[in-house]
């Protein structure tokens, strides 16, 4: 039976997630499907992990979506786990995270299972919006075919 503070937390993260799941994103909630995915995932795969901190919010979500429509040369795959919600498939993505401490949010470029470009929360917070989407697009031109 979930409680009141866990239905609230769920209805107040609704647009969180949709902001990333409208621009293309696959939302992956359980360790299952995390799971499920990275062992059939080729290719480069962009994944969020999202968060309700004002950084997500203001900076990471926003730049990861304009990232996408202004380079031309994108990962093929976008996912995203949400921290403190999806708390067993946050945990089962930054498994595959070897050699990064735990960060919400933060941004990952796979090339298939192996991180190949990680934006930790300390290179969001306090950074414009444009840095972070440069700091994507040098990668995503770098790694993306």
């Amino acid at each position: 039976m979930m409680n009141a503070y866990e239905e609230y937390m769920k209805q107040l993260v609704v647009p969180m997630r949709q902001e990333l799941t409208t621009a293309g994103f696959t939302e992956l909630t359980t360790e299952e499907e995390v799971q499920k995915y990275m062992e059939s995932t080729s290719g480069t795969t962009l994944v969020m992990v999202n968060s309700v901190c004002g950084c997500a919010a203001g900076l990471a979500r926003p730049a990861v979506t304009q990232s996408i429509v202004r380079e031309e040369k994108t990962p093929a795959n976008l996912v995203t786990v949400f921290a403190g919600q999806d708390k067993e498939a946050t945990a089962a993505m930054r498994s595959y995270f070897n050699g990064y401490e735990p960060s919400s949010p933060s941004i990952a470029l796979l090339k298939g299972q192996e991180v190949v470009h990680f934006i930790p929360r300390e290179d969001i917070e306090d950074h414009t919006m444009e840095d972070i989407m440069n700091n994507l697009g040098k990668a995503y031109r770098e790694f993306c075919s």
